[in-house]
């Protein structure tokens, strides 16, 4: 069967490299946000369980043109829904419309429901549908015209990981903190600091990470409810995924932020993930974070003072970040913000800069890198190898006189 996973603007090629790795799937391709391939339930099992950057995982199960209603509603009625759906289903119909002529959300999904209920209607040969049972979330998305019908496998979007049962204010999604920890140089042989940390869900997701503790570990998803479903087969890569947990696993992950409400939740959210004992949370100003370790990495997603009376405020505090990681030994710095003249603030050039969206703001990810730790290392043996040469020379100059 045909499934496709869904992810965010500006993260594709990390959700494929997460599917590759999963699955062993090459040449795969984003159209529209959607990144499509051919599997079975266990690809299924394995997506929902393993991808930390992805939205959803769904089954395609039609894909047809329509320019009005008419051809929508024979278009989804068409589909083979009791392969899938059992007479007691409870159907939840969305809809999506780009660039088309049909663009009523509303009607789309009226449309596509009574299809699936007409087609149900007639396999089961039933008056009426009690929808008591199992969950079946429908999509219709249309784009130029071209329908594509989709089943949802995942339930709740993948981002709800189950640690994160409250938030702070502007809450960066679990898995856009991912795709941002995977898009750096980081590894967990490395020191990780948020210092504007809020809530925790970057050293977080840093933490499981570093654990190998999957994503979907603590979470729930609608297609193990289904009919024709053997849920042993996610049992099994589930168990598989438990063994391979490595909580001894030494790490140096820590998070920082002024407003102790905020890391009280983080602590909290640490917790939940199983990975409380691995994340050092301190109250602090970013402007007096320092490390004893060399060839650290940040990662933040600091404040981006959407108001104008906050300009002024946000301008001193990019301004004031820069200076901070002038003080620190060869430390790479990620930065996740809104604010178009950042690197102008920040006082340096990326290295590297990439469009991404925060919900649907758009921001840019700045990269400003350092000499990597094997290269530095190698660089400073040379260093003190010439510095003990010079002075060995120098004391055969001065013997010699």
């Amino acid at each position: 069967m045909k499934i496709c996973v869904t992810t965010a603007s500006g993260i594709e090629a990390v959700t494929k490299r997460e599917i590759y790795k999963i699955t062993g799937i090459e040449n795969l391709a984003a159209v529209d946000g959607r990144i499509c391939f051919e599997g079975g339930f266990e690809d299924i099992a394995k997506c929902n369980l393993y991808l930390r950057t992805a939205n959803r995982v769904e089954i395609v199960v039609g894909e047809f043109k329509a320019e009005n209603f008419d051809e929508l509603f024979d278009g989804v009625k068409a589909v083979e829904w009791e392969k899938f759906i059992p007479e007691d289903g409870k159907i939840i119909i969305s809809a999506k419309s780009v660039m088309s002529k049909l663009f009523a959300y509303s009607a789309i999904q009226s449309i596509s429901k009574k299809a699936v209920i007409e087609r149900l209607k007639s396999a089961y040969k039933s008056i009426n549908l009690p929808e008591s049972g199992a969950r079946y979330k429908i999509e219709t998305s249309i784009r130029k015209d071209y329908v594509i019908v989709s089943l949802d496998t995942s339930g709740e979007g993948l981002h709800r990981r189950g640690y994160r049962g409250l938030v702070g204010e502007a809450p960066l999604k679990e898995t856009l903190a991912s795709a941002l920890i995977q898009l750096s140089v980081w590894n967990p042989s490395r020191p990780l600091a948020d210092v504007f940390c809020g809530t925790g869900t970057i050293p977080v997701e840093a933490a499981l990470i570093a654990c190998n503790i999957p994503s979907g570990m603590n979470r729930d998803f609608d297609y193990l409810y289904w009919k024709n479903v053997d849920r042993s087969v996610f049992d099994k890569i589930k168990e598989k995924a438990a063994m391979e947990i490595d909580l001894e696993k030494e790490v140096r992950i820590s998070g920082f932020d002024i407003d102790e409400n905020q890391l009280k939740l983080a602590r909290k959210h640490a917790e939940l993930a199983g990975v409380g004992k691995k994340i050092h949370f301190q109250r602090a100003d970013m402007r007096d974070f320092s490390s004893r370790f060399s060839h650290g990495v940040i990662i933040s997603n600091p404040p981006y003072g959407e108001r104008f009376s906050e300009r002024r405020e946000i301008e001193k505090l990019y301004k004031d970040y820069g200076k901070m990681v002038k003080t620190l030994d060869e430390w790479c710095v990620y930065t996740l913000t809104s604010v178009d003249d950042f690197e102008r603030l920040f006082g340096r050039k990326a290295d590297k800069k990439r469009k991404i969206y925060n919900g649907r703001l758009e921001c840019a990810y700045y990269s400003m890198l350092a000499e990597p730790p094997k290269k530095a290392e190698k660089t400073q043996k040379a260093a003190e190898s010439k510095k003990l040469t010079d002075s060995i020379g120098k004391i055969q100059e001065e013997t010699k006189c």
